[in-house]
């Protein structure tokens, strides 16, 4: 279905789209158990049905605030939540440019990478809703927002219905959402550098989900989105999906301790134990990180130590959009290749070996070439390499047939197009000697290996299973094709792209060796770096500001004082990796604002171009308030610099999220006068 001639059909015969695709039918909801839980007089109503000014997508809603419906997919919504910490990769997913006003036609679509292509899912707006008129699948928290609902449907058009989103992993829906590739942590047996790996994952373009136990000790409770859900004693749904939302190192009395934050997709239920809302913990850190960390409400989100974190989570899903994340090599160019494949019964369905040595040399073999890299600090040594297999189920239905057990096997080789034969499995081990099949979507790895030629054998557990499959290699130079057999079902796509999207300079994810780079001349700790407020400044006006080329960049020192009194949130004077990361983000997206709005090239935003910057941000200011701030950071002229717009956006944000922390009511806050003190003078 073509979206754009459909609309253009539409709007042409003055009609409302119908998708006969995906009719406003019970077919499209399922067969199953969840049509006993459907109300009576089930309906299907468009948006101006159900509200008199329904709105696409807000874009200025800081939160998900999507509520789970009858259909019981919190894997679904983890992802979501963790896609809107990218904008451009929801926009990506949610094209903006649809609406119930301009160009409406009944007709809206969406973006999913779908085994190896990103295809495009028409839908009409008709949605299912109880006799009262309310959506009985996902809603928005705001009733006249609705593209997380027509979301819902299009992602259940895709895979048949909606039952077949009843059972599902974060994992799988984060890779349909950005056709990046995952990599699960057990985190009873986490690598001792989790943290580290935390760290990159938060500040490189990574989504993050998570899942609990299933839970012994717990209370039933009934609630709209499950027929009786599972919440222990400590807060937490056993056996739910959550989102992790963020990371920070805090500085208690007795010493650092890191945390994680989490958001259940319900947008309730939280955490009770330490650092939960009202854990005794917060007491612990200086007045001014526990305003700008703490959020006393009861909003689904909530921190937690790591060390928590890993007893009760079963396991951390973290969907890499570039592969550097556990090589540390960020922002070099890496190699993408896929290839698609199908074991055939009888043909190419070999199983596995050890559990069908006569007939493993039958499954596909792939010819993988891996070459050294000059500019790699790794060249001499091993090459990082990703390797990742999906299967692909011919039924129409995502969950109408079981997972087959995949995985696949590694071999070190030497020259040769030929396919290998059965004596060569006999005398030589995998590189993977321990290999692993599991009952999921995708298998993937990570490799450390020498350059040279390898041959990589996917096949099912068992022999004569038939799926189809593509096998995906990201590394930073290879080849790969298949070796001899049919070739029909092979297709070949070769990409190159940045490690994050753009050169190191500009990447938002950068690792402790580049702030180390950025001030070499400076003695800093390599497991605690930290810099003042002279070493911040040096580090900006020596900094390569590429797109920034019309006149030249300089930051004060009392700029950057102020810079660093807003985000050095535990009053030690210096900012930390951490909080540089933190700072590098924004920085990236300030300057991208402002050269939009400087239209004149002067350098300088007057005052409307200041209060459509602050608009583009997608803050919301009064004329009196942005007027109050370019007296207190504007020259004589009220002309606000680039450093002046850096601080004046860093305080809003920054006083924007101590309000939303501390408000009951979102209506105002009670201080006390230490804490009055502290949200005026830091800065």
């Amino acid at each position: 279905q073509n979206y754009q001639a459909l609309l253009e059909m539409c709007l042409k015969k003055k009609c409302l789209f119908t998708d006969d695709n995906f009719p406003a039918h019970i077919s499209s909801i399922g067969t199953g158990a969840l049509l006993k839980k459907l109300p009576q007089n089930l309906q299907w109503k468009r948006p101006h049905a159900l509200h008199r000014t329904p709105v696409f997508y807000a874009a200025n809603r800081k939160q998900l605030d999507l509520c789970q419906g009858l259909v019981e997919n919190c894997w679904f919504l983890a992802a979501l939540e963790a896609l809107t910490f990218h904008q451009d990769i929801l926009a990506a997913v949610v094209p903006q440019n649809q609406s119930f006003e301009r160009k409406y036609a009944g007709i809206f679509h969406f973006r999913f990478w779908h085994f190896g292509e990103w295809i495009d899912v028409v839908v009409d707006d008709r949605l299912p809703v109880n006799q009262a008129g309310e959506l009985v699948f996902v809603s928005s928290v705001y009733k006249n927002v609705f593209w997380g609902a027509l979301l819902e449907k299009a992602y259940a058009k895709l895979y048949g219905s909606y039952e077949d989103l009843q059972i599902g992993q974060v994992s799988e829906a984060l890779v349909d959402f950005t056709g990046g590739v995952n990599i699960r942590i057990k985190l009873t047996t986490a690598p001792h550098d989790l943290w580290d790996i935390l760290t990159r994952a938060t500040y490189s373009r990574s989504l993050m989900g998570c899942q609990t136990h299933l839970g012994v000790s717990f209370l039933s409770v009934s609630l709209p989105c499950t027929q009786a859900t599972k919440i222990l004693k400590n807060g937490l749904v056993a056996g739910h999906a959550y989102t992790v939302t963020g990371i920070r190192k805090v500085t208690c009395q007795y010493g650092p301790e890191n945390l994680v934050r989490l958001r259940n997709p319900w947008g309730k239920i939280e955490w009770k134990g330490d650092w939960s809302d009202s854990s005794y913990k917060w007491e612990l850190l200086s007045p001014k990180e526990k305003i700008l960390l703490r959020k006393k409400k009861e909003d689904g989100e909530f921190w937690m130590s790591l060390r928590d974190f890993k007893i009760h989570f079963v396991d951390l899903t973290i969907c890499k959009l570039t592969p550097d994340l556990m090589s540390q090599e960020d922002g070099k160019k890496w190699m993408y290749s896929l290839k698609s494949g199908r074991w055939v019964k009888g043909s190419t369905a070999g199983g596995s070996l050890g559990f069908c040595n006569v007939t493993f040399w039958m499954n596909p073999q792939y010819w993988l070439n891996v070459l050294p890299v000059e500019d790699s600090k790794k060249s001499l040594g091993s090459c990082n390499v990703v390797i990742s297999l999906m299967q692909k189920h011919s039924s129409k239905h995502r969950n109408r047939a079981p997972h087959l057990f995949i995985g696949f096997s590694l071999y070190k080789y030497q020259e040769s197009n030929r396919k290998l034969p059965p004596a060569f499995f006999t005398r030589h081990q995998p590189v993977n000697k321990h290999q692993v099949f599991l009952d999921e979507r995708e298998v993937t790895h990570d490799f450390h290996l020498q350059p040279g030629v390898y041959v990589i054998v996917p096949s099912t557990l068992e022999s004569q299973q038939e799926s189809e499959f593509i096998l995906r290699v990201f590394s930073r130079k290879h080849v790969l094709r298949e070796m001899g057999g049919n070739t029909s079902f092979t297709l070949s796509k070769v990409s190159e792209y940045e490690g994050s999207g753009r050169s190191v300079i500009w990447s938002s994810a950068l690792g402790v060796e580049f702030f180390l780079l950025l001030c070499p001349v400076e003695r800093l700790s390599e497991n605690n770096p930290e810099i003042n407020a002279v070493q911040l400044q040096r580090i900006l006006n020596n900094m390569c500001w590429r797109n920034f080329q019309s006149f030249h960049l300089s930051f004060s020192l009392d700029a950057c004082q102020s810079i660093l009194a807003l985000l050095d949130l535990n009053a030690s004077g210096t900012l930390s990796i951490q909080e540089f990361r933190v700072l590098w983000k924004r920085l990236l997206f300030y300057l991208e604002v402002f050269q939009k709005r400087d239209t004149s090239r002067s350098g300088k935003l007057d005052l409307v171009e200041l209060h459509a910057a602050v608009r583009e941000t997608g803050i919301s200011l009064s004329n009196e308030v942005c007027n109050l701030m370019a007296i207190r950071y504007g020259d004589p002229d009220l002309k606000i610099s680039f450093e002046s717009f850096v601080c004046f956006m860093l305080r809003v944000e920054i006083m924007g999220e101590a309000f939303r922390n501390l408000t009951q009511d979102g209506k105002g806050i009670y201080l006390r006068e230490s804490e009055w003190m502290m949200m005026t003078l830091y800065s």
